[in-house]
Protein backbone atom coordinates (compact mmCIF):
# COMPACT_ATOMS: atom_id res chain seq x y z
CA UNK A 1 0.00 0.00 0.00
CA UNK A 2 1.33 3.45 -0.88
CA UNK A 3 2.43 5.55 2.06
CA UNK A 4 2.28 8.75 0.01
CA UNK A 5 -0.12 11.31 1.38
CA UNK A 6 -1.50 14.45 -0.19
CA UNK A 7 -0.55 17.96 0.90
CA UNK A 8 -1.35 18.75 4.53
CA UNK A 9 -4.90 19.97 4.93
CA UNK A 10 -4.96 23.45 6.48
CA UNK A 11 -6.98 23.69 9.68
CA UNK A 12 -10.51 24.95 9.24
CA UNK A 13 -11.07 28.71 9.63
CA UNK A 14 -13.18 27.91 12.67
CA UNK A 15 -10.33 25.98 14.32
CA UNK A 16 -8.01 28.90 13.55
CA UNK A 17 -10.46 31.36 15.10
CA UNK A 18 -10.68 29.22 18.26
CA UNK A 19 -6.87 28.94 18.47
CA UNK A 20 -6.48 32.70 18.05
CA UNK A 21 -9.04 33.37 20.76
CA UNK A 22 -7.09 31.04 23.03
CA UNK A 23 -3.86 32.93 22.23
CA UNK A 24 -5.47 36.17 23.42
CA UNK A 25 -6.57 34.68 26.76
CA UNK A 26 -4.56 34.85 29.96
CA UNK A 27 -1.76 37.20 30.82
CA UNK A 28 -0.44 38.84 27.65
CA UNK A 29 -0.91 37.56 24.15
CA UNK A 30 0.74 34.40 22.82
CA UNK A 31 2.40 36.16 19.88
CA UNK A 32 4.03 33.00 18.63
CA UNK A 33 0.69 31.20 18.32
CA UNK A 34 -0.78 34.19 16.46
CA UNK A 35 2.14 34.27 14.01
CA UNK A 36 2.03 30.49 13.47
CA UNK A 37 -1.55 30.74 12.32
CA UNK A 38 -1.85 34.07 10.52
CA UNK A 39 1.46 34.07 8.63
CA UNK A 40 0.57 30.75 6.99
CA UNK A 41 -2.91 31.58 5.69
CA UNK A 42 -3.66 33.10 2.30
CA UNK A 43 -5.99 36.05 1.67
CA UNK A 44 -9.12 33.88 1.31
CA UNK A 45 -8.37 31.89 4.46
CA UNK A 46 -7.68 35.09 6.42
CA UNK A 47 -11.04 36.53 5.36
CA UNK A 48 -12.79 33.32 6.44
CA UNK A 49 -11.01 33.32 9.82
CA UNK A 50 -12.21 36.91 10.41
CA UNK A 51 -15.74 35.88 9.49
CA UNK A 52 -15.68 32.86 11.84
CA UNK A 53 -14.16 34.88 14.68
CA UNK A 54 -16.94 37.43 14.45
CA UNK A 55 -19.55 34.65 14.37
CA UNK A 56 -18.09 32.79 17.37
CA UNK A 57 -17.13 35.70 19.62
CA UNK A 58 -19.22 38.66 18.33
CA UNK A 59 -15.98 40.59 18.11
CA UNK A 60 -13.93 42.02 15.26
CA UNK A 61 -10.67 40.04 14.94
CA UNK A 62 -8.91 43.01 13.35
CA UNK A 63 -9.70 45.21 16.37
CA UNK A 64 -8.74 42.45 18.78
CA UNK A 65 -5.35 42.00 17.07
CA UNK A 66 -4.84 45.77 17.23
CA UNK A 67 -5.39 45.72 20.99
CA UNK A 68 -3.32 42.56 21.65
CA UNK A 69 -0.25 43.25 19.51
CA UNK A 70 2.18 46.15 19.74
CA UNK A 71 4.78 48.05 17.78
CA UNK A 72 6.10 46.84 14.44
CA UNK A 73 4.55 43.39 14.83
CA UNK A 74 1.11 44.99 15.17
CA UNK A 75 1.64 47.16 12.07
CA UNK A 76 2.84 44.18 10.00
CA UNK A 77 0.08 41.78 11.09
CA UNK A 78 -2.73 44.31 10.59
CA UNK A 79 -1.38 45.16 7.15
CA UNK A 80 -1.31 41.42 6.30
CA UNK A 81 -4.89 40.85 7.50
CA UNK A 82 -6.32 43.00 4.70
CA UNK A 83 -7.13 41.54 1.30
CA UNK A 84 -4.68 42.87 -1.37
CA UNK A 85 -6.88 45.64 -2.80
CA UNK A 86 -8.03 46.80 0.65
CA UNK A 87 -4.42 46.82 1.81
CA UNK A 88 -3.29 48.93 -1.16
CA UNK A 89 -6.20 51.30 -0.57
CA UNK A 90 -5.24 51.67 3.11
CA UNK A 91 -1.56 52.31 2.27
CA UNK A 92 -2.60 54.95 -0.27
CA UNK A 93 -5.09 56.62 2.05
CA UNK A 94 -2.43 56.86 4.78
CA UNK A 95 0.17 58.07 2.29
CA UNK A 96 -2.16 60.76 1.00
CA UNK A 97 -3.56 61.86 4.35
CA UNK A 98 -2.57 65.37 5.34
CA UNK A 99 -1.04 64.15 8.62
CA UNK A 100 1.22 61.40 7.33
CA UNK A 101 1.94 62.25 3.70
CA UNK A 102 4.22 59.49 2.39
CA UNK A 103 4.56 59.99 -1.35
CA UNK A 104 7.22 57.28 -1.55
CA UNK A 105 4.60 54.65 -0.68
CA UNK A 106 1.98 56.30 -2.93
CA UNK A 107 4.36 56.25 -5.91
CA UNK A 108 5.43 52.66 -5.25
CA UNK A 109 1.89 51.31 -4.97
CA UNK A 110 0.33 53.22 -7.88
CA UNK A 111 3.21 52.96 -10.36
CA UNK A 112 3.92 49.26 -9.77
CA UNK A 113 0.39 47.86 -10.00
CA UNK A 114 -1.19 46.48 -13.18
CA UNK A 115 -4.17 48.26 -14.79
CA UNK A 116 -6.61 45.63 -13.48
CA UNK A 117 -5.19 45.94 -9.95
CA UNK A 118 -5.58 49.73 -10.15
CA UNK A 119 -9.16 49.38 -11.40
CA UNK A 120 -10.15 47.20 -8.41
CA UNK A 121 -8.18 49.35 -6.00
CA UNK A 122 -10.03 52.51 -7.07
CA UNK A 123 -13.40 50.87 -6.41
CA UNK A 124 -12.33 49.57 -3.00
CA UNK A 125 -10.80 52.96 -2.11
CA UNK A 126 -14.11 54.67 -2.78
CA UNK A 127 -16.14 52.12 -0.84
CA UNK A 128 -13.74 52.21 2.14
CA UNK A 129 -13.17 55.97 2.43
CA UNK A 130 -16.17 57.51 0.68
CA UNK A 131 -13.97 59.59 -1.62
CA UNK A 132 -12.44 58.94 -5.03
CA UNK A 133 -8.73 58.16 -5.13
CA UNK A 134 -8.32 60.81 -7.85
CA UNK A 135 -9.68 63.47 -5.46
CA UNK A 136 -7.10 62.63 -2.80
CA UNK A 137 -4.29 62.64 -5.37
CA UNK A 138 -5.56 66.02 -6.58
CA UNK A 139 -5.55 67.41 -3.02
CA UNK A 140 -2.18 66.10 -1.83
CA UNK A 141 0.18 66.24 -4.82
CA UNK A 142 1.53 68.95 -7.10
CA UNK A 143 2.75 69.73 -10.59
CA UNK A 144 3.93 67.09 -13.04
CA UNK A 145 3.95 64.47 -10.29
CA UNK A 146 0.22 65.01 -9.81
CA UNK A 147 -0.33 64.87 -13.59
CA UNK A 148 1.49 61.55 -14.06
CA UNK A 149 -0.33 59.90 -11.12
CA UNK A 150 -3.75 61.08 -12.31
CA UNK A 151 -3.01 60.00 -15.89
CA UNK A 152 -1.68 56.65 -14.68
CA UNK A 153 -4.73 55.77 -12.57
CA UNK A 154 -7.32 56.92 -15.12
CA UNK A 155 -5.89 55.64 -18.44
CA UNK A 156 -6.75 52.09 -19.47
CA UNK A 157 -3.66 50.17 -20.66
CA UNK A 158 -3.24 46.81 -22.29
CA UNK A 159 -1.78 44.03 -20.15
CA UNK A 160 -0.85 41.94 -23.18
CA UNK A 161 2.54 41.37 -24.75
CA UNK A 162 1.80 42.47 -28.32
CA UNK A 163 3.73 45.50 -29.51
CA UNK A 164 3.23 47.82 -32.49
CA UNK A 165 6.78 48.32 -33.84
CA UNK A 166 5.96 51.50 -35.76
CA UNK A 167 4.34 53.11 -32.74
CA UNK A 168 7.31 52.06 -30.60
CA UNK A 169 9.69 53.90 -32.90
CA UNK A 170 7.44 56.97 -33.03
CA UNK A 171 7.27 57.02 -29.23
CA UNK A 172 11.06 56.67 -28.88
CA UNK A 173 11.55 59.59 -31.28
CA UNK A 174 8.92 61.68 -29.48
CA UNK A 175 10.61 61.09 -26.11
CA UNK A 176 14.02 62.02 -27.53
CA UNK A 177 12.57 65.17 -29.03
CA UNK A 178 10.77 66.00 -25.76
CA UNK A 179 13.87 65.46 -23.64
CA UNK A 180 17.48 65.07 -24.62
CA UNK A 181 17.17 66.86 -27.95
CA UNK A 182 15.78 70.11 -26.61
CA UNK A 183 16.65 72.69 -24.02
CA UNK A 184 14.31 72.04 -21.15
CA UNK A 185 11.84 69.16 -21.16
CA UNK A 186 8.40 68.66 -22.66
CA UNK A 187 6.92 66.82 -19.66
CA UNK A 188 3.54 66.36 -21.38
CA UNK A 189 5.04 63.86 -23.85
CA UNK A 190 6.62 61.83 -21.04
CA UNK A 191 3.32 61.80 -19.12
CA UNK A 192 1.31 60.78 -22.19
CA UNK A 193 3.57 57.91 -23.26
CA UNK A 194 4.31 56.57 -19.76
CA UNK A 195 0.62 56.56 -18.77
CA UNK A 196 -0.90 55.27 -22.02
CA UNK A 197 1.49 52.48 -23.07
CA UNK A 198 1.56 48.90 -21.83
CA UNK A 199 4.55 47.45 -19.98
CA UNK A 200 5.61 45.42 -23.03
CA UNK A 201 5.42 48.54 -25.18
CA UNK A 202 7.56 50.59 -22.75
CA UNK A 203 10.22 47.88 -22.69
CA UNK A 204 10.24 47.93 -26.50
CA UNK A 205 10.55 51.76 -26.50
CA UNK A 206 13.53 51.48 -24.16
CA UNK A 207 15.27 49.07 -26.51
CA UNK A 208 14.45 51.19 -29.57
CA UNK A 209 15.62 54.35 -27.78
CA UNK A 210 18.94 52.71 -26.94
CA UNK A 211 19.42 51.55 -30.54
CA UNK A 212 18.65 54.96 -31.99
CA UNK A 213 20.35 57.25 -29.47
CA UNK A 214 22.87 55.05 -27.64
CA UNK A 215 21.35 55.88 -24.31
CA UNK A 216 18.85 54.14 -22.04
CA UNK A 217 15.44 55.64 -21.38
CA UNK A 218 16.24 55.43 -17.65
CA UNK A 219 19.25 57.74 -18.14
CA UNK A 220 17.13 60.12 -20.21
CA UNK A 221 14.47 60.26 -17.46
CA UNK A 222 17.15 60.88 -14.83
CA UNK A 223 18.77 63.71 -16.76
CA UNK A 224 15.52 65.34 -17.91
CA UNK A 225 13.28 65.12 -14.82
CA UNK A 226 13.63 65.40 -11.06
CA UNK A 227 12.00 64.86 -7.69
CA UNK A 228 8.78 62.89 -7.29
CA UNK A 229 7.99 63.15 -11.01
CA UNK A 230 11.28 61.41 -11.83
CA UNK A 231 10.58 58.78 -9.16
CA UNK A 232 7.15 58.01 -10.67
CA UNK A 233 8.53 57.66 -14.23
CA UNK A 234 11.42 55.45 -13.06
CA UNK A 235 9.06 53.24 -11.03
CA UNK A 236 6.77 52.76 -14.05
CA UNK A 237 9.77 51.98 -16.26
CA UNK A 238 11.49 49.60 -13.83
CA UNK A 239 8.24 47.72 -13.14
CA UNK A 240 7.66 47.41 -16.90
CA UNK A 241 11.02 45.65 -17.16
CA UNK A 242 11.10 43.58 -13.99
CA UNK A 243 8.92 44.29 -10.93
CA UNK A 244 10.82 41.75 -8.80
CA UNK A 245 14.14 43.50 -9.46
CA UNK A 246 12.56 46.85 -8.61
CA UNK A 247 11.23 45.56 -5.27
CA UNK A 248 14.55 43.86 -4.43
CA UNK A 249 16.17 47.31 -4.81
CA UNK A 250 13.51 48.99 -2.65
CA UNK A 251 14.04 46.38 0.09
CA UNK A 252 17.82 46.70 -0.06
CA UNK A 253 17.59 50.47 0.25
CA UNK A 254 15.26 50.12 3.24
CA UNK A 255 17.85 48.00 5.05
CA UNK A 256 20.99 49.91 4.06
CA UNK A 257 22.60 52.68 6.06
CA UNK A 258 21.83 53.83 9.56
CA UNK A 259 18.71 52.17 10.95
CA UNK A 260 16.08 50.28 9.02
CA UNK A 261 13.12 51.80 7.20
CA UNK A 262 10.59 49.41 8.75
CA UNK A 263 7.59 51.08 7.11
CA UNK A 264 8.97 50.20 3.67
CA UNK A 265 10.18 46.76 4.78
CA UNK A 266 6.73 45.82 6.09
CA UNK A 267 4.89 47.33 3.12
CA UNK A 268 6.92 45.54 0.45
CA UNK A 269 7.12 42.15 2.14
CA UNK A 270 3.43 42.11 3.06
CA UNK A 271 2.14 43.40 -0.31
CA UNK A 272 4.36 41.13 -2.47
CA UNK A 273 4.26 37.88 -0.45
CA UNK A 274 1.24 36.57 -2.37
CA UNK A 275 2.34 38.01 -5.73
CA UNK A 276 6.01 37.55 -6.63
CA UNK A 277 8.11 37.05 -3.49
CA UNK A 278 10.02 34.05 -4.88
CA UNK A 279 11.17 36.20 -7.81
CA UNK A 280 12.09 39.09 -5.50
CA UNK A 281 14.17 36.73 -3.36
CA UNK A 282 15.97 35.43 -6.45
CA UNK A 283 16.68 38.96 -7.70
CA UNK A 284 17.90 40.01 -4.25
CA UNK A 285 20.31 37.08 -4.03
CA UNK A 286 21.58 37.73 -7.56
CA UNK A 287 22.18 41.44 -7.07
CA UNK A 288 23.41 41.61 -3.47
CA UNK A 289 25.01 38.15 -3.03
CA UNK A 290 23.02 37.67 0.16
CA UNK A 291 19.66 36.07 0.73
CA UNK A 292 16.74 38.37 1.51
CA UNK A 293 15.95 36.19 4.55
CA UNK A 294 19.45 36.76 5.97
CA UNK A 295 19.21 40.50 5.35
CA UNK A 296 15.82 40.72 7.10
CA UNK A 297 17.10 38.50 9.93
CA UNK A 298 20.02 40.83 10.63
CA UNK A 299 17.88 44.01 10.49
CA UNK A 300 14.96 42.91 12.69
CA UNK A 301 14.35 41.14 15.98
CA UNK A 302 11.83 39.36 18.17
CA UNK A 303 8.33 38.37 17.07
CA UNK A 304 8.42 41.05 14.37
CA UNK A 305 11.38 39.22 12.80
CA UNK A 306 9.62 35.84 13.12
CA UNK A 307 6.54 37.18 11.38
CA UNK A 308 8.41 38.68 8.40
CA UNK A 309 10.55 35.55 8.00
CA UNK A 310 7.41 33.37 8.10
CA UNK A 311 5.98 35.41 5.24
CA UNK A 312 9.22 35.12 3.25
CA UNK A 313 9.20 31.34 3.60
CA UNK A 314 12.22 29.00 3.41
CA UNK A 315 15.65 30.57 2.98
CA UNK A 316 16.42 29.55 -0.58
Amino acid sequence: MSTLTGPPVPPSPRDDAVQLHRAFKGFGCDNEAVINIIAHRDATQRALIQHEYKYLYSEDLFKRLASELHGKLEIAVLCWMHDPAGRDATILQQGLSSYTVNLQSVTEVLCSRTPSQIYTLKQIYHSMFGVYLENDIEQQTLGDYKKILLAYVTTPRSEGFEVDRELVERDAKALFKAGEKKLGTDEKTFIRIFSERSRAHLVAIDSSYRNMYGNSLKKAVKSETSGKFELALLTILQCAHNPAKYFAKVLHKAMTGLGTDDTTLIRVIVTRTEIDMQYIKAEYQKKYRKSLNDAVHSETSGHYRSFLLSLLGPNR
